[in-house]
């Protein structure tokens, strides 16, 4: 019997099985956009014609190379949608989960972290606890938009224990891993980034370790969603996003609040989305029925920017670490936060014209491809 690998996948087309039984013969079948059929360990898959192990090949498409993730969370359910989209891509590799506060406490998001593992049947993804406060000042309140445990207070008397936790904390996690693995590891960060500040602080080599940054965070037309001119996951410790847009050098991908809003998808589409008969779109619509009931709320029509629609704000900083061609368009230029002012604090600095005299300039989202979005959100259900 044939062994097989894995080249280049064509999304939603087709790939050619060739059989090493005597003369190799193409045969053609169609692929679901998925990737499905391709994840099975080790990159093998099963012809349909005949139930064996066959070598793929395709002229067109993006790279199957595997992908390496490690993800920072304050597991709300937009979280939780970044994550299953992660788990849900064949080529990539989740090393491991760090939890931080912010949409709830600490506690709740390493119970949150678990529970979506558990829906996804990923258990053996490691999740490590991090920390339960901003380097300076007080927790402040990310309010009710995602219920008071962050996953919409749906019920759920099966959900995995504490004891499911590393005893490893999420700073010496994060720093080992990516010790362990330089320059192959890409970090997400979908939450306040004190967990990030720290190890930079422990670790000062750490990000020149890593392959690339992803952050959902910060604001650009300084629209706020917490404060005046503040998007959350910056105000809810300001410091740590300092320190982590001046001192990390590795490539940066930034996806701010108002780019989410404008990359928003309609209602409709997101009716279809919870509609598909799989248990990950159960889940999804248990945990999310208290944010889309809060997301037509006049609290939430203020807050958004350039009308109403489903935005799932951390899924847009995945999206772009999972597919290398999913940014469009971006501004590169250097960013910073804003520290002390009275209504600006945690809002952040685009230096436009250069007077910050920073080298390291961030990628800043403008423009995606939403057709690609739609399908790995959509993937990440099935």
């Amino acid at each position: 019997m044939a062994t097989a690998r894995l080249s280049r996948l064509h999304v939603g087309g087709a790939l050619e099985c060739v059989h090493h039984y005597g003369r190799p013969t193409p045969r053609r079948f169609p692929v679901a956009c998925d990737g499905h059929l391709l994840a099975r360990p080790r990159g093998v898959a099963v012809c349909p014609h005949r139930h064996s192990p066959v070598l793929f090949y395709s002229t067109t498409g993006f790279s199957m190379s595997s992908k390496k993730l490690l993800v920072d969370v304050d597991c709300g359910v937009d979280d939780a949608q970044a994550i299953m989209m992660a788990l849900a891509a064949p080529y990539v590799e989740v090393l491991g989960i760090t939890c931080v506060h912010g949409n709830t406490n600490v506690e709740n998001v390493c119970k949150n972290t678990l529970r979506v593992l558990q829906a996804c049947n990923r258990l053996e993804i490691p999740v490590f606890r991090g920390a339960a406060k901003p380097i300076l000042g007080n927790v402040i309140s990310a309010g009710n938009f995602h219920g008071q445990d962050g996953l919409g207070d749906a019920p759920d008397p099966n959900a995995p224990g504490l004891d499911m936790l590393q005893m490893e904390g999420a700073v010496p996690a994060l720093i080992r891993i990516v010790n362990e693995n330089p320059g192959e590891v890409s970090l997400v960060a979908t939450a306040p980034l004190t967990n990030l500040a720290l190890a930079v602080r422990m670790e000062p080599s750490f990000p020149s370790k890593l392959k690339g940054l992803y952050i959902m965070g910060g604001n650009t037309e300084s629209r706020g969603n917490t404060t005046v001119c503040a998007e959350f996951n910056f105000a809810a410790d300001p410091e740590a996003a300092y320190i982590v847009l001046n001192d990390f050098q590795c490539p940066t991908y930034i996806a701010g609040w108002e780019f989410t809003c404008y990359s928003k998808l309609p209602w409709s589409w997101c009716d279809d989305w919870l509609a598909q008969e799989s248990e990950k779109a159960h889940f999804m619509a248990r945990i999310f029925r208290h944010s889309m009931k809060e997301s037509h709320s006049e609290r939430s029509q203020t807050e958004m920017v350039d009308g109403m629609g489903f935005v799932s704000c951390d899924s847009y900083a995945m999206a772009a670490a999972i597919d290398d061609t999913f940014v469009t368009e971006s501004n590169q230029m250097a960013v910073s936060v804003e520290l002390t002012g009275t209504h600006t604090r945690g809002m952040m600095i685009l230096d436009t014209l250069g007077m910050l005299k920073i080298t390291h300039k961030a990628f800043v989202m403008r423009k995606v491809n939403m057709v690609r979005f739609e399908q790995m959100m959509m993937d990440a259900l099935k």
